[in-house]
């Protein structure tokens, strides 16, 4: 297939944003994502020969590009942990065709200096996750103590820096930080930030996943509505992952992605690119394909291209659409070996 050929799936899905992981290091270890009793001191973390370089990423970025490929997102781990990162995001923004880079990050090491940076790089927007308003709730939850307050400066540096529209994420768990949902939209409300509460997922097996525990987006809806109320806004693109409500007072949006209980599958047009090159199709994947290898072994571009394309042609992942009969009475007891959030980013 012609790297300059749009490239479809089985369903008929374009491939359009690509999920970059730049590390699978996090400095914090937050319960439904890096729990400490499996990601704590003895855990090995990949070396850093394995990882792509800047030279294969942008490599691969510039093919995914020729492939319909318009928007990368940085993720990780947490991607600020990864040195130099502003040489490979000026090294990504001169790649023809793609106009969007976003980066998603836990904010703890945005600073103001790190955010202009950023921005100057080429970096055009941010998502900061902030499970809880509360500085208490919030430490339990990332588990090494950092406060809430902390992600707030973050997020007014990404406001200052022009890094916006700031999105923040927050993941709900029942029992955890529901309580925290007015909370979180009364300091967000007339701010300029779009706070996106996130259903609990079963990405992986570590996080102890179970249907019950899972916040829906009618939950959600429905106790925000008793105090604000709201109403639903159209997708501004094809594929977009939240469902957009806005204050009926003009105070601001919200943003619910609720792929638990209201599937996106049909409209997902993103791929996944882990630190060590695997390629995943769908976030709740199991296995990735080599690209790291066949790149580190002399392949062309011609041949990576079609790697890439071949990969996604064949694709025809729904996981979340047959989650119900598959997974939803399975109360966390999963056995599949589906690859690790920290891994491959959200």
């Amino acid at each position: 297939m012609p790297a300059t050929q749009a490239v479809t799936d089985t369903l008929a899905r374009p491939l359009r944003d690509l999920r970059i992981s730049l590390t699978d290091r996090c400095n914090f270890r937050c319960t439904y994502c890096m729990p400490r009793h499996l990601f704590g001191s003895e855990h090995l973390f990949l070396p850093r020969k394995e990882l792509l370089n800047f030279d294969e990423i942008e490599r691969l970025a510039r093919l995914a590009a020729g492939l319909g490929v318009t928007k990368l997102r940085l993720t990780g781990g947490e991607p600020l942990l990864r040195r130099d990162l502003e040489v490979l995001v000026a090294r990504l923004a001169a790649i023809d065709g793609i106009d969007d880079i976003c980066l998603t990050s836990n904010g703890s090491l945005l600073t103001a200096e790190r955010a202009r940076d950023l921005k100057a790089a080429g970096i055009n927007r941010v998502t900061l996750s902030l499970d809880a308003i509360d500085d208490d709730v919030f430490k339990a939850i990332n588990d090494v103590g950092f406060p809430a307050s902390k992600v707030l400066t973050a997020i007014d540096n990404a406001k200052a820096a022009g890094l916006g529209p700031v999105k923040v994420n927050c993941v709900l768990q029942r029992g955890v930080n529901e309580h925290q949902i007015l909370p979180m939209v009364d300091h967000f409300r007339h701010s300029d930030v779009v706070l996106r509460f996130i259903e609990f997922m079963d990405v992986g097996t570590s996080n102890g996943w179970r249907m019950d525990d899972v916040i829906t987006a009618r939950e959600i809806v429905d106790t925000i509505r008793t105090r604000h109320p709201i109403s639903r806004l159209p997708a501004t693109a094809p594929g977009e992952t939240a469902n957009r409500w806005t204050f009926d007072d003009g105070a601001g949006e919200i943003g619910i992605i609720a792929s638990v209980s209201q599937p996106f599958c049909g409209g997902c047009t993103r791929a996944r690119l882990s630190a060590i090159g695997e390629l995943y199709t769908c976030l709740f994947g199991v296995h990735g394909r080599d690209i790291r290898g066949p790149m580190r072994a002399g392949a062309s571009d011609a041949e990576l291209s079609d790697l890439l394309a071949g990969i996604w042609h064949v694709r025809d992942d729904r996981y979340s659409e047959i989650r119900g009969e598959q997974t939803a009475n399975r109360r966390g007891k999963d056995a599949d070996g589906k690859v690790e959030m920290s891994y491959i980013g959200g």
